[in-house]
């Protein structure tokens, strides 16, 4: 980046962070905290008025505003495809939001930079299968959420398990505090602070049933961030599987979410995964039929022999 392109981005960060140190500034733009301390000093004697001082921060003199940047075809084109993916897979509060950005990101567009960005988008599309596409319930519940977050609202809600208890019951009523909604794999998760659990959990929106918003207030807990969270890793059942080559192509497409490592030879692909519950591949592997093979552990191939048997007997 040169010198023009890192005063024009620096602006545009002081701009979004109230106070940011010149350390911080080195470490987005990569470079030297002195190359910084010049930066900012240009940016001064260029009429930007810039507050704070080696050692404080910096900061923008409130009031101050830069006027909308020139975008490029291409960052044109990202902008564009986002607001495709956030009317797929957003609510519809959030679904005609982007819509009107759209218009107004084409709009202000220079008609040779709007042209551009019409002929790379052409050349790509996103595209979701109609069961990839969020559902009109699932859009529902995270309109919902989203504003229970903001309110710092608790909420209730049925929810079915994946894997049944002991008991076999897969259902239970849940009353949690929502701290934040995550899009991993193509489904929604809720990052929630569970009250039967007394601990934070994660629900998948697609399990959830009857969801009300209560009266009862929150409070986040002061040392949570959403951007930070990293929750504790739990997988601690090794599995691995013997695939047969003729089919190996279509599992490595399936991307399964527990996979830890994969191994090609020439008898076929070896697969291990990291899991909670053997359940939880269950299905997946059964889905492969007989092109696939437990190796590990022992208690999972006799649980696969079981409902292989069990499958049978219905035939």
């Amino acid at each position: 980046m040169n010198k023009t392109d890192r005063l024009l981005a620096i602006v545009l960060e002081l701009q979004r962070t109230e106070v940011i140190r010149a350390e911080d500034l080195a470490a987005i733009f990569e470079t030297s905290v002195r190359t910084i301390y010049r930066d900012i000093q240009a940016l001064s004697e260029a009429g930007v008025p810039v507050v704070g001082a080696p050692g404080l921060g910096y900061s923008l003199m409130e009031g101050y505003f830069l006027p909308p940047v020139s975008f490029t075809a291409e960052e044109a084109v990202a902008l564009l495809i986002g607001t495709d993916f956030i009317e797929q897979r957003f609510d519809a509060d959030y679904g005609s939001k982007a819509q009107s950005s759209r218009g107004k990101i084409e709009a202000i567009l220079p008609e040779p930079v709007r042209s551009e960005a019409s002929r790379v988008r052409k050349t790509m599309r996103l595209i979701t299968s109609r069961e990839d596409v969020t559902r009109k319930q699932e859009k529902e519940h995270i309109w919902m959420i989203r504003r229970a977050i903001l309110d710092e609202r608790k909420i209730r809600f049925g929810y079915s398990k994946k894997i049944a208890e002991p008991g076999g019951n897969r259902q239970s009523v849940r009353v949690a505090a929502p701290y934040g909604l995550v899009f991993s794999y193509g489904s929604w998760m809720l990052i929630a602070y569970c009250e039967m659990r007394q601990e934070i959990r994660h629900f998948r929106l697609s399990r959830m049933a009857e969801l009300t918003v209560l009266e009862d207030k929150f409070k986040l807990k002061p040392d949570f961030n959403l951007k930070d969270y990293q929750p504790e890793d739990d997988r601690h059942i090794h599995v691995r599987i013997h695939v047969n080559r003729d089919i190996a192509d279509k599992v490595k497409e399936s991307s399964n979410f527990y996979t830890v490592a994969e191994e090609e030879r020439a008898d076929g692909l070896f697969i291990s995964f990291r899991v909670r519950h053997p359940e939880e591949l269950l299905h997946w592997v059964l889905g492969w039929g007989a092109g696939v093979v437990v190796l590990e552990p022992e208690s999972f191939r006799n649980r696969i022999r079981d409902e292989a048997e069990k499958m049978l007997k219905r035939y």
